[in-house]
Parts: C-alpha cells; structure tokens; sequence
C-alpha cells in the first residue's frame, strides 16, 4: 500500500501483515510514516495505491456506510489518551462501544466497559473523572476503551510517550497481555529501551519503506538505534 500527499509518498509500497497473538513495534525516525501507516489501518485515510484490508474487509475499498462496521475490528490508543473530560472512566469505555454499535444496550455497555476497567486494573476506578487520574491511569482507561469491544487488532500510536518510565512499562505489560489474548497488536514507538529489551517482532519505516521487518528474538539495539 502507498499514500502520497501531492507529490510526497509519506507511505511507499508497504506489503505488511500482522499476526493475531503477536505484539508487533512500528519504529522509525520522525516523518517516516509511521502515524500514516496507522491511520490507514483504522481508514481514517485512503490509500492512493495498493491495498488495505482489516480481518477481511478491504478497508481501502468499502463505502464511507460500512466505516463503522471495520473499526469495530480495530482498536486505537493514542499517545494523548483522547478521553472526554465530562465523562467517568466507565463512562469513556461505555461511549467507545456504543459508539461503534448502536444495538448494544446501556446495562450491558456498563458492565462490559467494567470488566474492561478490571481487565487493565482499574476496576475500582470506574468512577472517577480524567482529572482524578495520572497519566498512568489515564492511558489504561484509553486501552480498556480500545478493546472492550474485543477487536482482532489494535493499534497505538507512541502509547507510552506522555508517561514515565516506570509506568510505560506497566502499559507495555497490558500491550503484551492484549497480545496473549489472541489480538494482533501495532506499536508505533520511539521508546528504545523496550523494543530492544520486550525482543518482540519489529518493522522499521524509513521515508514511507519498510526497510526492516526483524522477527522476534532477532531485535539488534545497534540495528535499530542505525535506522533511526
């Protein structure tokens, strides 16, 4: 798949698969597309060439009607958590789900959106406001509201970027958690110290290419940190 912005391929020619159960790293220098890339998973983008499909669905074709339907199967952290600040954590989770399917009723939208609260450790917290949270906190209600839906795919773009180093470790566990439950999970990161030490499978973008897709187990610190 490719996406140019006039005459800049800001993705060029990427061929990549992901693997359900497998925690993938999205890693690049700045501006080499990897947030492009991203976006064109969860079809907020078209691309202008090749093709995108989502568990199926060819993402990179279907109507604008049928949008919602494919993000029901991808779900999307963001470095900036994104929660609406009048809205209790519960409240977060329970508007994601209604929101990518109208049929699901409020009673089950709580409790679903609870035990996703649970699933990332904040089941206590269910609710408290954003701004009673850390950053921390913060960034596992944006994942409980992610995969309360139980997507095939999730993504997150620089998840850990707003938090300390102690607490992106503890996302990163519930990134790897996400994985064991059978969910193809995408990483976009500049963090170093835990691509090198997770050893999980990690692709490299360099001016929109994938350059380097390196298995799990076979991550380099030098050939990494020589690519950004």
């Amino acid at each position: 798949m490719s996406r140019a912005y006039g005459s800049r391929l800001a993705v060029d020619g990427v061929d990549l698969n992901l693997h359900s159960g497998e925690l993938t790293f999205l890693v690049g220098p700045s501006g080499a597309g990897k947030t492009t890339l991203l976006r064109l998973i969860n079809r907020e983008i078209r691309p202008t060439g090749g093709e995108v499909k989502v568990d199926g669905i060819p993402a990179h074709a279907i109507k604008a009607s049928h949008v919602a339907e494919l993000r029901r199967r991808v779900g999307v952290v963001f470095q900036d958590y994104k929660l609406l600040p009048r809205l209790t954590a519960m409240e977060n989770v329970a508007f994601g789900l209604q929101v990518a399917d109208l049929r699901i009723s409020d009673d089950e939208a709580r409790e679903r959106s609870l035990d996703a609260l649970e699933a990332v450790g904040l089941g206590d917290r269910g609710n408290a406001f954003p701004n009673q949270l850390s950053g921390g906190q913060q960034q596992r209600v944006a994942i409980a509201r992610a995969v309360v839906a139980q997507p095939p795919v999730l993504i997150a773009d620089e998840p850990t970027g707003n938090l300390d180093q102690d607490t992106a470790w503890e996302i990163m566990d519930l990134f790897e958690d996400i994985a064991a439950w059978g969910t193809a999970v995408l990483v976009a990161t500049h963090n170093v110290d835990i691509v090198t030490r997770l050893q999980r499978r990690v692709v490299t973008l360099v001016h929109g290419r994938l350059v380097r897709d390196q298995p799990a187990g076979q991550t380099g610190r030098m050939a990494w940190l020589a690519s950004s």
